[in-house]
């Protein structure tokens, strides 16, 4: 019996951003078996198909100007060489064990919907889904050009290409997307991943507006693969590329069904706002999987959900940084001490703030090693923040209260004294707090402000009382006491942490303060 195969949340699977490829001795020994003789001859007659295809692909837009280039392709260059290059695609996946693609329910003409949005997005796999759509056009990173045999496939598909780290890359493909959604099938149909990343298919995460932004309607397409063992799937942790293809390989073929939903027409309200109309498209495409639709997004590659226009890890570095700290042997006396020194510096100067992880190691007592793994958690650069590691481990740890460690951040991030916060300063506070940027605080400085100015108190008030922001308090600013570990005799100390009642009182017993 087949079945969809999908995880639950569960402590192994805590969200969709997890998946791990699981085989029973017998699965296992069978995969090592067949693996052994399709995974090599799989692998050699794919990549024989996409190197005959690779010349195709690079024929269509051969001998083109710039300007013909930016308009869709016509004449031979579509009706000769769309079919040959979209068998020899097939091929490709075929010779992977995806003898066949099941379809339900019809695809809608260009007319009728000029954009397909697929979900869920379980690894590059996925491609499979161009084959029943006859290869719309698709989003790429721009990255992937100088992929051998992708890049002229993407050539070829004429594709938006988009680079995450350029600000005006994404203006240009913004504008691109909308002067080809609106063209009144001057374009050919396009296709999108609006989830933006891959999952582990136990809920749909939060749609990006990308497909949204035209008002136009939209034809949702579910990716089921109803197979005995989850082989497909690559996601931000646990399974790699790699493992995915071969188990994929290993198999004698591999079930996939492409189901095309009624098109969907946006109300007049959806088409004023790209995020609703999202956000309802997303709705309908979970229902219809019998999944929960959630606000979980990945962020600079760091996996979050939304409250309050708030991004609030799921993974916390703060934790994982008081794991680290516990399984080199601190106790709480030499955290504290740790954080006491951490301040210190902090406090010294606009130059004191950041850190390298050497620096650290030294604040730390811990090996360059170590330090760099905790720097990893929260920057990207050769140097840290360190009111990041400061604040978020502070608030874990349950050393001061939370009236204490806000009047903390608030000093640190009111550089001049001033007693007021700018929007920019409480950006960098509630990033420093919750471990994560914070790009999108409007909605917290819009509650918490008033005539232009965001004082400790006020701050303090609608963290604690307003309903929204007192779950991220409760949920994401309390003493961790999951965390195992002899930060008071085997316990992260959580006899001092506090909570919020439901009048939003703010209770807490003090060690440290």
């Amino acid at each position: 019996m087949e079945r969809d195969d999908c995880h639950p949340a569960t402590p192994e699977y805590p969200h969709p951003f997890i998946h791990v490829v699981k085989l029973t001795t017998a699965q296992r020994i069978r995969g090592i078996i067949l693996g052994s003789i399709l995974f090599p001859l799989r692998i050699a007659l794919a990549s024989l198909c996409f190197l005959i295809s690779w010349p195709f692909a690079r024929l269509r837009l051969a001998g083109l100007s710039e300007e013909e280039r930016s308009r869709p392709v016509t004449g031979w260059r579509s009706w000769l060489l769309h079919p040959i290059v979209w068998f020899l695609s097939r091929s490709v996946f075929f010779c992977l064990g995806f003898l066949w693609v099941k379809v339900k329910g019809r695809r809608a003409d260009l007319k009728e919907a000029p954009v397909l949005v697929v979900a869920p997005h379980s690894g590059f796999l996925d491609m499979t889904v161009l084959f029943p759509t006859q290869l719309p056009t698709v989003v790429s990173r721009s990255e992937n050009t100088s992929i051998p045999v992708i890049g002229a496939c993407l050539e070829f598909n004429q594709a938006v290409m988009v680079s995450r780290k350029d600000p005006e890359s994404r203006k240009k493909a913004v504008t691109q997307l909308t002067e080809r959604l609106t063209s009144n099938g001057y374009w050919p149909q396009m296709l999108m991943f609006p989830e933006g990343t891959t999952t582990n298919g136990s809920a749909l995460i939060k749609f990006k507006p990308g497909a949204f932004l035209t008002g136009v309607p939209v034809q949702p397409v579910l990716l089921h693969y109803p197979n005995k063992v989850d082989t497909v799937r690559w996601t931000y942790k646990g399974t790699t590329w790699v493992e995915a293809l071969w188990h994929t390989a290993s198999q004698l073929y591999t079930n996939v069904t492409v189901e095309f939903l009624p098109v969907y027409n946006p109300s007049q309200e959806e088409k004023n706002d790209p995020n609703l109309y999202a956000d309802n498209v997303q709705k309908l495409m979970a229902e219809a999987l019998r999944l929960p639709a959630t606000d979980y997004v990945m962020e600079g590659r760091v996996p979050v959900s939304k409250l309050g226009g708030l991004s609030l890890p799921l993974e916390s570095p703060a934790r994982e940084t008081l794991s680290l700290l516990h399984r080199n042997g601190l106790g709480a006396s030499e955290v504290e001490a740790a954080l006491d020194r951490m301040i210190d510096r902090c406090q010294s100067g606009p130059q004191g703030l950041k850190a390298s992880a050497e620096e650290l190691a030294s604040i730390l007592g811990l090996t360059d090693k170590q330090t760099a793994t905790i720097c990893g958690l929260y920057s990207k650069d050769d140097t840290v923040d360190l009111r990041q590691i400061y604040l978020s481990v502070l608030a874990l740890s349950g050393f001061v209260s939370f009236k204490s460690l806000l009047h903390t951040a608030f000093t640190l991030y009111d550089g001049e004294g001033s007693g007021s916060l700018s929007a920019e300063q409480l950006s960098g506070l509630m990033g420093a707090l919750l471990g994560v940027p914070q790009h999108h605080t409007t909605e917290l400085y819009a509650e918490a402000s008033s005539e232009g100015r965001l004082t400790e108190d006020d701050l303090l008030r609608v963290l604690t009382t307003h309903p929204t922001y007192q779950r991220v308090v409760n949920q994401h600013l309390q003493p961790d006491e999951e965390l195992d570990g002899p930060l008071s005799n085997g316990k992260v100390v959580n006899n001092n942490g506090h909570m919020l009642d439901s009048n939003g009182s703010l209770h807490h017993h003090k060690k440290f303060e």
